[in-house]
């Protein structure tokens, strides 16, 4: 994880936060940001470093409240303007750490998402 963290920050249009998250414009939206108070509606992907997905949306967008995720995706989904799609890739430790989970997600695993921001609710 830390290797591709590395190699993905030195991409041009790949911009790091504070804490590590790393994130690109795939697509500008030009609405809103949520909150961390905010319900969100969201198309993902969301993929190991290697490439194997362990969750997507689907054809029906997820709405969940922007505090409920992972505290690195939380982060990441208050930069993005509504109708914006970005590429975010959260370190370990603002993802599951050293716990994983859902059994696709080792220990300390990188993850990969791909975000579409459907709705603020």
């Amino acid at each position: 994880g830390q290797a591709y963290l590395a190699e993905n920050a030195a991409r041009e249009g790949v911009q790091v936060t504070e804490s590590g998250v790393q994130w690109e414009v795939l697509e500008e939206g030009s609405g809103d940001r949520p909150t961390a108070e905010d319900r969100v509606r969201i198309h993902y992907t969301g993929t190991l470093v290697d490439g194997t997905e362990f969750d997507a949306s689907g054809d029906t967008p997820l709405e969940l409240g922007v505090s409920q995720f992972v505290p690195g995706f939380s982060e990441a989904l208050q930069l993005m303007p509504l109708g914006s799609r970005y590429r975010f890739v959260i370190p370990s430790d603002l993802a599951y750490g050293p716990g994983g989970s859902q059994g696709a997600i080792g220990p300390n695993a990188t993850l990969v998402f791909e975000v579409e921001l459907v709705e603020i609710l």
